[in-house]
């Protein structure tokens, strides 16, 4: 595997150790002991923040670059997905993660930090959205979108309510208060579980959508690992919150009703599947997807959100540019992508990362 530098030659001899460490020996290199695709590396330090839904996929990204790029250094925070775009706009973030498209007036203020483009979309990470619940003794929990909304709502209150069960005919559900949590935090997570809602739940869901939790009740929780703490330590509790996180706590997930009449598992295959449908809408670079949540593919999983890299089409600073397009275009790549099925994600579907790929290229 050849590593390549822009503004700067592979390795430093400034030592023996040093040299066979960074730059490997005749027996193993450090290219050939990390895994991943060809990248040709860059320089310099980058720093963006954002969605908190892709931080597990931002983190081993940036651990796998850093292995073969060992002159960069690239920090990620995952402060939710309106901190990253206020702190893209405010000019200390490189580029955001959201899991929402920038609004109508966020836009221009975003743009206005390009100096010769816009800020566009570029769809990266596909991470389905976890309803997971803590109900000791109840395994499969399946839910309709109504049913959803309405537990969400506040209307239902109790495990064992009536629409439960009618979405549950075989299983045996206590009497248990439902305790919900969501998100305290501006979220793009929320953003898509409320559009999900609004979309499919009819008039079950009168909150519309948005980034800050608007209906009454529940347990507010900062992050998607806060929201998976809330549910993994309370009994009758269910939540909302990125794939990885419910897996990592080891929570039940619930089987979501979709367009088909099906109660679809959530996996890689049945995000996929929804994701394969979504239409591009935005024009030229600029990659912003509209999902479809009523979709009647069979076996499809409804309820997906895709997390984006917000950043510059143009005017990129000199320092800057290099590593933006080395480190994007390694995530864009298909080795990488390939990777997120272990963490919880869904790879882009080909046809979207070829896209997201040469818009990466792009970039100046």
């Amino acid at each position: 595997m050849k590593l390549q530098r822009h503004g700067g030659i592979a390795c430093l001899a400034l030592s023996a150790a040093l040299v066979l460490s960074a730059c490997g020996s005749d027996n193993e290199s450090l290219a050939d002991a990390a895994a991943g695709p060809d990248v040709d590396c860059a320089t310099g330090t980058l720093n963006a923040q954002g969605s908190s839904a892709q931080k597990n996929a931002m983190a081993e990204w940036i651990k796998a670059y850093q292995q073969q790029c060992g002159d960069a250094r690239i920090n990620y925070e995952p402060t939710g997905s309106g901190a990253g775009i206020q702190a893209l706009i405010a000019g200390t973030a490189d580029f955001a993660g959201s899991d929402s498209a920038l609004k109508p007036e966020e836009q221009p203020q975003a743009d206005a930090k390009c100096t010769d483009g816009s800020a566009i979309h570029l769809p990266m990470v596909i991470g389905p959205v976890a309803v997971a619940y803590n109900i000791p003794g109840v395994d499969g929990l399946q839910l309709r979108p109504a049913t959803l909304a309405k537990i969400f709502a506040g209307e239902i209150t109790k495990w064992d309510d009536a629409e439960i069960k009618a979405d549950n005919a075989d299983a045996q559900l206590p009497s248990t208060t439902i305790q919900t949590i969501h998100r305290s935090d501006s979220s793009g997570t929320t953003d898509n579980f409320t559009a999900f809602l609004t979309a499919t739940a009819g008039d079950a869901w009168t909150f519309d959508k948005a980034k800050e939790w608007k209906a009454p009740g529940g347990t507010g929780a900062k992050g998607s690992d806060g929201v998976a703490s809330r549910v993994s330590g309370a009994e009758g509790s269910i939540g909302y919150m990125e794939w990885s996180y419910a897996e990592n706590a080891g929570l039940a997930i619930a089987r979501i009703g979709n367009g088909a009449g099906e109660f679809a598992e959530l996996t890689a295959d049945s995000a996929g599947k929804a994701i394969a449908g979504a239409e591009v809408t935005g024009s030229g670079n600029d990659l912003k997807l509209k999902l479809d949540y009523n979709t009647d593919t069979a076996g499809a999983y409804p309820l997906v959100l895709v997390t984006y890299e917000i950043v510059c089409s143009d005017g990129l600073a000199d320092d800057k540019l290099p590593l933006v397009k080395s480190f994007l275009s390694y995530a864009a790549s298909a080795d990488a992508q390939a990777g997120l099925t272990d963490l919880g994600y869904a790879p882009l579907p080909e046809e979207v990362r070829a896209k997201v790929a040469t818009a990466v290229e792009s970039l100046s």
